[in-house]
């Protein structure tokens, strides 16, 4: 579903008060240090957006819920509102906003259009400069009124904290219902938030590892359909299905290349070793870049494409590794106490996450490309698997806390403070998280 995004025309509004040198003083005063240790949540107030029916109070509630989530927002208690918003287009009572220490505020509407569209508009406002910030328009069907509340959180969280939300993104995962001793698995999707929760699979055969394409609304999976293992593209959106390997042996976490031409896995050989394969998509031709009499696994690329990280026990026990992505180069870069897996690049290529399983704990964490730097950020029993958000700075993973009887997906941030559990259904394991929709 293609969005149509048009900043409003502000000129006319508030005429002087919008002149470049205020508002650059504005931009100036009012922005969230990501890079910061320890952030304190700023304090934000969104009221309610004006519509015929109970739509504007909705989408306003997922906006406040998304910026949360984030850690980086306090959205302020509406009982604690002063003003009553009746036109967005009009500034604000700041003094009524600074008085509850609201540091920015968000108004809006939801409209509908004769063609049967919604139009949603928000202005953000920086309430102590007395000043806008942004203020923009979105048009889309009602039964997508979630993606703009997404779309509109992230476009607050770029203007405060200069980069990219990700709120605007789904999670791919594999939902698991029924007993321990007949559980049925059945690959899903849902928003970041949980919400849209929507079955792609019937359960009928092992499926595991779907990861997502960096470039379409697609996945790649590994499947038992027919107790062969194979690995499959699916297009989420008309639910085509293709079987792009099919291999001998068990294949392990395939995963796209950045430019979604390949996918790269392990491949357990007979003798009980496993060695990393790249597939190319339109040729099919499968590239081994690795030899080792090891287990070489779960492989993924660096942004560029120009690096692999993977794990391997050819030196006693699972640590991480870096290689050119021709395989040349392969250098060791975890020298911690434990075992290392799953590891995977950061969208933004600075870290790297991973597993770490060292003194009867599980634990989630991060370290630079060349090893150092390491970071743990979550600790706990059977949790592994983590996902990048496409900001590079949220991760989801799934843990089975002791008597729960299966498996949930938790979220952290970088900062390791900010760890909280994503709602969903039914139990749920190794999720991946798409790039931002388009």
């Amino acid at each position: 579903m293609k969005f149509l995004l048009k900043p409003l025309l502000l000129a006319a509004m508030l005429g002087a008060a919008l002149a470049a040198p205020a508002l650059t003083t504005a931009q100036a005063a009012l922005e969230i240090d990501v890079n910061k240790g320890t952030i304190e949540p700023l304090p934000i107030a969104i009221t309610d957006f004006l519509s015929a029916d109970g739509l504007g109070a909705e989408i306003t509630g997922i906006i406040a819920a998304d910026l949360k989530r984030s850690g980086l927002f306090a959205p302020i208690d509406r009982a604690a509102f002063i003003e009553k918003i009746s036109n967005p287009d009009a500034a604000p009572r700041f003094d009524d906003w600074k008085v509850i220490n609201a540091q920015a505020l968000v108004t809006g509407r939801v409209t509908q259009e004769a063609d049967g569209r919604l139009r949603a508009e928000f202005r953000l406002w920086d309430t102590f400069a007395g000043q806008q910030l942004t203020g923009e328009q979105f048009f889309a069907t009602k039964a997508n009124s979630r993606r703009v509340a997404h779309i509109i959180a992230d476009a607050i969280y770029e203007r405060l904290t200069g980069e990219k939300g990700y709120f605007d993104t789904r999670i791919v995962f594999v939902d698991e219902s029924g007993p321990g001793n007949a559980r049925k698995k059945r690959l899903a999707i849902m928003d970041q938030d949980g919400a849209n929760l929507r079955y792609l699979s019937e359960g009928r055969s092992i499926e595991l590892t779907p990861r997502f394409s960096p470039s379409r609304q697609e996945i790649t999976y590994m499947s038992y359909e027919g107790e062969r293992p194979r690995v499959y593209l699916l297009q989420i959106e008309t639910g085509q299905r293709e079987v792009v390997g099919d291999f001998p042996g068990m294949t392990f976490s395939p995963r796209f290349s950045p430019d979604g031409q390949k996918v790269i896995m392990s491949l357990l050989r007979d003798d009980g070793n496993s060695n990393i394969f790249t597939l190319d998509l339109r040729s099919k031709q499968t590239t081994r870049l690795t030899t080792s009499n090891a287990i070489d696994t779960s492989p993924s690329y660096s942004p560029d494409g120009s690096k692999i990280v993977f794990t391997s026990d050819r030196a006693g026990r699972e640590q991480i590794y870096v290689m050119g992505a021709d395989g040349s180069g392969q250098n060791r870069i975890s020298f911690g106490d434990g075992k290392y897996s799953t590891p995977v690049w950061s969208p933004r290529g600075d870290l790297i996450a991973f597993t770490k399983q060292t003194g009867g704990q599980f634990q989630i964490g991060v370290m630079r490309p060349d090893g150092s730097g390491e970071r743990i950020l979550s600790s706990g029993n059977q949790q592994e698997g983590p996902t990048w958000a496409p900001n590079g700075r949220v991760l989801m993973f799934f843990r089975q806390v002791p008597g729960s009887g299966g498996p949930k997906l938790y979220s952290v941030d970088l900062t390791g403070r900010n760890e909280q559990q994503i709602p969903s259904p039914n139990f749920g394991s190794d999720p991946a998280w798409s790039p931002l929709r388009e």
